[in-house]
């Protein structure tokens, strides 16, 4: 943290002072502190003194903590479609977070292309718009996870227990799949009774209903 030397603290002081009595110059009649003029001078001089306390007590401040760091935005925010997202400049527009650093200006000024978000993917990433997949430097966009789809490739999206994903909806059937393919613990409804088997008990052949009941 840089720090002002104390030497500039003094000349800064002086300076101030000297600009207050250029400012009182002429408010007192043989040039004293002590024989007061016009109405006016008092006004002029009463404001010049507010302006050096102003000036003194920056000084000091800048001198004891240094000057405060730029506040960070916040850009989380939740789509539409109740997905993580990140928030554009006009702090209205919410885009899917896998919609940042994908090489096209989704927000009006182009912030979700930005040279500090995308250089060094995931590191230059805000935390809220990763997910980290159980392998190891494995990792996928937030609002990818738990949306049904295998998008790690080992379902650690979708069945690991930090993943916390909810129930499967309606338009979906909630089984222990025989292979880990495209999907993971769910499989979409129009699969059911299509002769295939999906699921390790059968349950998509023999239970399961193309229509949710």
């Amino acid at each position: 943290m840089n720090r002002t030397h104390p030497q500039n603290v003094d000349e800064a002081l002086r300076g101030s002072t000297k600009s207050l009595f250029t400012a009182m110059r002429g408010c007192y009649k043989d040039g004293s502190m002590c024989i007061p003029c016009t109405r006016r001078c008092l006004c002029i001089s009463a404001i010049s003194l507010l302006m050096v306390g102003i000036i003194v007590v920056i000084i000091v401040l800048v001198v004891t903590v240094g000057i405060p760091p730029s506040t960070t935005v916040n850009r989380l925010c939740i789509t539409t479609s109740n997905l993580t997202g990140f928030l554009c400049d006009d702090r209205e527009t919410c885009i899917p977070a896998s919609q940042v650093c994908d090489q096209r200006r989704n927000c009006a000024n182009g912030e979700d292309e930005q040279e500090s978000l995308c250089s060094d993917l995931p590191n230059s990433l805000p935390g809220h718009l990763i997910f980290y997949c159980s392998k190891p430097k494995f990792w996928i966009y937030a609002d990818k996870r738990c949306n049904g789809m295998n998008d790690c490739g080992d379902c650690s999206d979708e069945t690991a227990t930090w993943a916390n994903c909810p129930p499967c909806g309606p338009q979906w059937w909630s089984c222990t799949m025989v292979v880990f393919h495209a999907y993971c613990a769910c499989i979409p409804r129009r699969f059911c009774k299509d002769g295939i088997q999906h699921c390790s008990d059968w349950s998509d052949e023999y239970i399961c209903r193309r229509e949710a009941v």
